[in-house]
């Protein structure tokens, strides 16, 4: 070790001077000066151990003891033996075991006894070393044979970048396996060269810096890929199954809690009823062209006759989001990790920035590869966008209304209409933005602080619409055109132009009701609250109107 026996006990005792309560602790050195590693910047790391009932505390105490920093942790007997407990356990599904577990028990079994040493050597001896060796080189192993296949379908895709560094995780990974079953069980992968130097086989050691060093290299995707075949040889050379050269045993297949929503031509992805994917027109023509279950580049000549350029990067996106699920025949789900790093898990993304947020037509995206995350919860965004529907049918209620009570003169009917229809009409504007739940219609032009400053000119003209009073037949044919110039103005900005005339005929009606039905789907899905109530008898009837000849 790079500090003496005399040093380390100088060390410990100013530690332990710092600790509130003396007690008869059995202490050991952990970590990478214990392992023979280590430089003048490395932590002490003290692990102190007792005879006690209480659960002593996880996280350590950090002191500065002689320019030196000290971390010192405590643990019981019966914690020790819990965690050694829990490794042999979690060593049946490698996958699942956790890397601090396995760390804490590594670092206990190749730690330095400084006091009682008795005690230090009890503990250790509750797992045997080659156990742990074992589970180490199949904890490493099962991540080793994760990123490379990873690697592989990223190649088959076309993210030759993206496949070169999951290409490097393996390899590291693949080293550390064949390490472990020398007994090199330290985790944590700064410290490889000295465990491959110590391992005494130059020629694996030389092998593994070669291919490092050629992934570093520039190239092409052709390079990238004879890169990839040369690790997965190597790995098969140091022992590692399940890694050869045979990109069709990958497949595509479907993941759980993933569901499909289309609204007009926009593609919503749901995940875990939870977060909304909206996909830009190339990303859901994709999308839509996914027959899940089959290989990895059937899939990708699917996607090809899409017409849609370049496919490949979609797909692995959708990869990466955990919309769909990569798989290896007769291996299982590939879930590719880092160690130290965040744990195994589809990405998510920042939020579209994307505004307005949605339009009847589905929500807005940033490009037509977008696979957008909305900034809105998926109950949220379904009572969002259902309420953006109902609002412009609202409109069309009340324009009806409002041109029917003038042509009658009835001046004071007039009024009221064209408030309702004003107020639908900003209704849909912040429930375009995402506003959701509503203020109140009468609190709607205080509120538009919430909004863009784009939309300021919407809430001064909607704002003196409402003040405005009708007592003949001048101030009646002037308000019309208004109000049907502020809902255009209101519909231009949040893509609702184009919504239907929803009174002017059946053909209309049928359109909005098959606009609306749409989004209650979702909103029914997602358990989201409705916009009325007789939007369940639209779903119970698919679409069509509860007394309609079928």
């Amino acid at each position: 070790m790079i500090l003496s026996e005399d040093q380390l006990q100088d060390l410990l005792d100013k530690s332990l001077a710092g600790l509130p309560h003396p007690t008869e602790w059995a202490v050991a050195l952990e970590g990478s000066i214990a392992e023979g590693f280590g430089n003048a910047s490395s932590d002490i790391d003290f692990l102190l151990v007792g005879h006690c009932e209480d659960d002593l505390p996880t996280m350590p105490s950090l002191l500065f003891v002689d320019g030196r920093r000290v971390e010192i942790r405590t643990r019981s007997v019966r914690q020790l033996a819990d965690q050694f407990r829990a490794v042999e356990e979690g060593a049946k599904r490698p996958g699942r075991l956790s890397e601090d577990l396995l760390n804490r028990c590594q670092r206990l079994l190749h730690s330095h006894p400084l006091r009682r040493h008795a005690l230090v050597e009890e503990v250790k001896a509750m797992m045997p070393v080659e156990r742990f060796r074992r589970i180490a080189a199949d904890w490493w192993a099962h991540r080793a044979r994760q990123s490379l296949r990873h690697a592989m379908a990223l190649m088959c895709l076309g993210a030759a970048d993206e496949a070169v560094d999951w290409t490097r995780a393996g390899l590291v990974q693949t080293v550390k396996y064949w390490a472990a079953g020398l007994g090199e069980t330290y985790l944590e992968p700064k410290w490889l060269p000295m465990q491959l130097d110590r391992a005494g086989r130059p020629d694996v050691r030389d092998r593994y810096w070669e291919l490092e060093a050629a992934a570093l290299s520039p190239g092409g995707a052709e390079t990238a890929r004879s890169h990839l075949i040369a690790c997965l040889a190597f790995a098969g050379d140091l022992g590692l199954t399940g890694v050869p050269w045979r990109p069709e045993r990958l497949t595509l297949e479907r993941a759980a809690k993933v569901t499909t929503w289309q609204t007009g031509e926009r593609v919503h992805v749901i995940r875990g009823r939870r977060e909304v994917f909206a996909l830009g027109d190339d990303a859901g023509a994709v999308w839509r062209s996914l027959v899940l279950g089959r290989p990895v580049l059937r899939v990708l000549a699917q996607a090809e006759d899409t017409g849609v350029t370049d496919p490949g990067p979609l797909l692995a996106t959708f990869l990466r989001y955990g919309l769909v699920r990569l798989a290896w025949k007769g291996g299982g789900t590939v879930r590719p990790s880092l160690p130290l790093a965040a744990p195994p898990g589809p990405v998510t993304p920042p939020p579209s920035a994307a505004r307005p947020l949605l339009s009847v037509r589905g929500a807005a995206v940033s490009g037509p590869r977008a696979v957008d995350l909305m900034p809105l919860p998926a109950d949220r965004f379904a009572a969002t966008a259902m309420a953006l529907v109902w609002s412009n049918v609202v409109v069309e209620n009340a324009l009806e209304d409002l041109t029917g009570a003038l042509r009658r003169a009835q001046w004071r009917v007039a009024e009221l209409t064209a408030r309702r229809a004003v107020h639908a009409a900003l209704r849909g504007l912040f429930s375009a933005y995402g506003v959701n739940p509503l203020p109140a219609d009468s609190d709607l032009v205080r509120r538009f602080d919430l909004l863009p400053p784009a939309t300021q000119t919407i809430g001064t003209r909607a704002g003196e619409l409402l003040r405005r009073t009708i007592d003949s037949a001048d101030h009646g044919d002037a308000l019309l055109p208004q109000v049907r110039a502020c809902i255009a103005e209101v519909r231009g900005t949040v893509g609702a132009d184009s919504f239907p005339l929803s009174f002017d005929s059946a053909d209309s009606w049928r359109a909005t009701l098959q606009l609306g039905y749409d989004w209650l789907r979702i909103g029914a899905h997602l358990d989201a609250e409705l916009p009325i109530e007789e939007a369940r008898d639209l779903l119970a009837g698919h679409g069509a109107q509860p007394h309609q000849a079928r």
